[in-house]
């Protein structure tokens, strides 16, 4: 077991051969405009004068009590952020705005159908829409200070009402993402201990008007299971006085929220105070065991976070029309379509469809018309779109001066045609690096005063301090050319709370490998393991290679390989099942499952559709797996660890490596022959992978 773990130590420490891209400088007329202009914030977020440099974020905001503690790090590493400051999140994002901007559009929502109206929601119809549905939470549902309410809702206004209504009550919001299946829905509302569902009844993809509501009933039942009971259900209508679904309405239990509206017509809600470290919400990541884990982010230091990085890295002013081409089902949406643009008194555009339909002009048109000035998306969708419509952008008047890229790592191919063809030459582009738990960005270049690199994300940003450790502790050195962990040296003010309701499992994740002295108060001996690996060139740039555990991130979505194994293992004849990924031209990673039957069984087709139902039922179709591959035995170390590593090098058509340490060293070859054999008879043989994609590859499965 010594030998088998030191052989997987050592190839933590992988050598990284690409080459070094060129720099971009941002034009000239960015730096005279950006928020950011003075190389003297670098000076102001200093370590030297960490924590109390945040003081600049949180100063962007309205407190109703102003902070006695910066930073309190009396119970590592449960940090608190501006103790004893209290505010509304609501109230930053909404109200304070009205003086001056009530007629201003908060947001442009388009549906996806381009023959339905493009509706704008000033701010303040977006007060009255929050106080409302905020009056009927508290008086209706009885929720109170504390209480959580779950959403499962798409791209619709209704759902950042729903989150401001929440906040405004003190309330704890729990979305999750509209294309999750109602059971992954169900396993949340159990784990939150919400007794509330607010949901749609349907909504827009690639011109369909899918059933929501059916996903309602799956979740209900699903929680009940779990022991969790779901006393109401809120059901939002896509066409107001129609309804949707074919699922029927369950009396006493289900609702919609337009007809109990009607009562609470231009009803005001005074905002709650709350204090500083309160949760504000809950954001569901996968992890690498079944059970999901809820992030839980504060109010003060979270709302501080997004709004000080909005300001400065997407450098939004009071004059620009915003549009993040996210959902607001992953932290991204979050962070930077709700609470940080808002807080700013931002104009964003949300849209309610698929990037590409009816066809991948249709981003460029809605830029077009609305004259979007800043653009955030992800190399999903920038892949997507390069492929479908690699002409289009210039066929179209608008005008980016900033674009933002998110949630996986962009090649340097796409980050140029992104660059050249989508941003004309004209525009900086902020490549992030960071994840749910961090609630902003973590690695980025500050648009006006660093340049760009391809494939970089940059330095770690204002006020964080990252750092790349070995296994055994050592620092990696910027510019030795080895890849290591990328983690965190300090706190900030956007770091999540804790896993609610796993307390444990958060300092076990997050904290425990490179902790120096539990016994600690000092910050210093808490680092945060990110969980990611990653290169630093010698100009202190990042250079992230993905996850070094098991999950796979699909389309920036990220799964719980866990996960997706647990709900394969629901099919009766399954024995055993592994989740690898595999290189997607146009998703960048895809999902393919490995099983093996139970003795007696025969593999047949019937059998993979049935692992590919179960999927889909248990997580959501984002999950699908692009292939499932039956085979007779897992390779497995002699402690009976399934090796993902050598079947997602098989896959992938890449060096499987030292297999003599295998228990059962013979079944590779057995599997190789299979797979590669049917990949090449259906023409699926990849690409030429990168050395980023290889050692992706090589790292995948090492961390449990």
């Amino acid at each position: 077991m010594a030998a088998e773990q030191g052989t997987q130590l050592s190839e933590a420490q992988i050598a990284v051969h690409w080459r070094e891209e060129n720099y971009y400088h941002p034009p000239a007329k960015f730096i005279g405009q950006a928020n950011a202009a003075d190389p003297a914030i670098f000076e102001r977020f200093s370590e030297q004068r960490f924590p109390e440099c945040f003081k600049e974020y949180a100063d962007l905001l309205t407190w109703d009590a102003y902070w006695h503690t910066t930073l309190d790090t009396s119970n590592p590493p449960f940090w608190k952020w501006f103790v004893g400051g209290r505010l509304n999140a609501s109230y930053n994002c909404v109200d304070r705005h009205l003086a001056t901007s009530r007629n201003k559009a908060a947001f442009i929502w388009v549906p996806e159908l381009e023959t339905e109206e493009t509706k704008a929601i000033t701010y303040q119809e977006l007060y009255r829409r929050v106080n409302e549905f905020a009056a009927l939470l508290r008086d209706f549902c009885g929720v109170r200070v504390g209480d959580r309410v779950t959403f499962h809702l798409p791209m619709v206004p209704e759902l950042p009402v729903s989150m401001l209504a929440c906040a405004r009550l003190g309330v704890v919001h729990s979305e999750v993402f509209g294309g999750f299946s109602g059971v992954a829905c169900g396993e949340r509302i159990a784990d939150s201990g919400s007794h509330i569902l607010v949901t749609m009844d349907g909504y827009y993809r690639n011109g369909e008007l899918i059933d929501h509501k059916a996903r309602a009933d799956e979740a209900v039942a699903k929680a009940r299971d779990l022991g969790a009971g779901v006393d109401k259900v809120l059901v939002w209508r896509r066409h107001p006085g129609q309804y949707a679904s074919r699922s029927p309405m369950v009396p006493g239990r289900d609702f919609f929220v337009d007809d109990l509206l009607r009562d609470y017509r231009r009803t005001v809600v005074e905002p709650v105070s709350m204090p500083a470290e309160a949760p504000l919400f809950l954001m569901y990541t996968s992890g690498t065991t079944a059970r999901p884990k809820g992030c839980q982010h504060s109010t003060g230091g979270y709302l501080a976070y997004v709004t000080g990085t909005s300001k400065y890295y997407q450098d939004i002013h009071p004059e620009d029309t915003y549009w993040c081409f996210a959902d607001i089902g992953w932290i991204t949406g979050h962070s930077y379509i709700v609470y940080g643009p808002l807080s700013l008194g931002t104009t964003s555009v949300m849209y309610e469809g698929v990037p590409a339909y009816p066809d991948p002009g249709r981003p460029w048109r809605i830029a077009e018309r609305l004259g979007v000035t800043i653009f955030h998306t992800a190399p999903t969708t920038i892949r997507m779109l390069r492929k479908l419509g690699p002409d289009e952008p210039p066929k179209y008047d608008y005008h980016f001066k900033h674009m933002t890229t998110v949630g996986e790592p962009i090649e340097p191919d796409v980050w140029r045609w992104y660059h050249d063809v989508v941003g004309k030459g004209e525009a900086v582009i902020v490549d992030t690096w960071w994840q749910t738990e961090n609630g902003g960005f973590l690695g980025s270049t500050l648009p006006a005063l660093k340049p760009m690199k391809p494939g970089s994300c940059g330095p770690g940003v204002l006020g964080v301090y990252p750092v790349i450790y070995d296994e055994n502790g050592a620092v990696v050195e910027a510019g030795s050319g080895r890849a290591g962990n990328i983690c965190i040296r300090n706190p900030w003010p956007g770091i999540f709370q804790t896993i609610w309701g796993q307390p444990e499992r958060f300092v076990q994740i997050y904290y425990e490998k490179y902790c120096r002295n539990k016994q600690s108060k000092d910050w210093r001996d808490w680092p945060y393991f990110a969980g990611d690996g990653a290169v630093q060139a010698a100009d202190g740039y990042f250079r992230i290679l993905g996850r070094v555990d098991d999950v796979i991130n699909v389309a920036g979505h990220r799964l719980g390989t866990k996960e997706l194994e647990s709900a394969s293992l629901t099919v009766e004849e399954i024995a055993e099942a592994a989740a690898v990924p595999v290189m997607d031209e146009l998703r960048g990673r895809a999902v393919e499952m490995y099983v093996s039957v139970k003795p007696g069984v025969a593999p047949s087709r019937a059998i993979e559709e049935k692992v590919a139902k179960a999927i889909e039922t248990e997580i959501g179709k984002i999950a699908r797996p692009k292939n499932i591959w039956i085979v007779p035995d897992m390779p497995k170390t002699r402690s009976g660890k399934i090796m993902r590593r050598v079947i997602a090098a098989i896959s992938n058509f890449t060096d499987v490596g030292d297999t003599t340490t295998l228990a059962n060293p013979g079944v590779v070859d057995d599997i190789r022959h299979h797979v590669q054999a049917e990949k090449v008879g259906r023409g699926e043989v990849p690409r030429k992978l990168s050395p980023q994609e290889i050692e992706e590859i090589k790292a995948f499965g090492r961390a449990e």
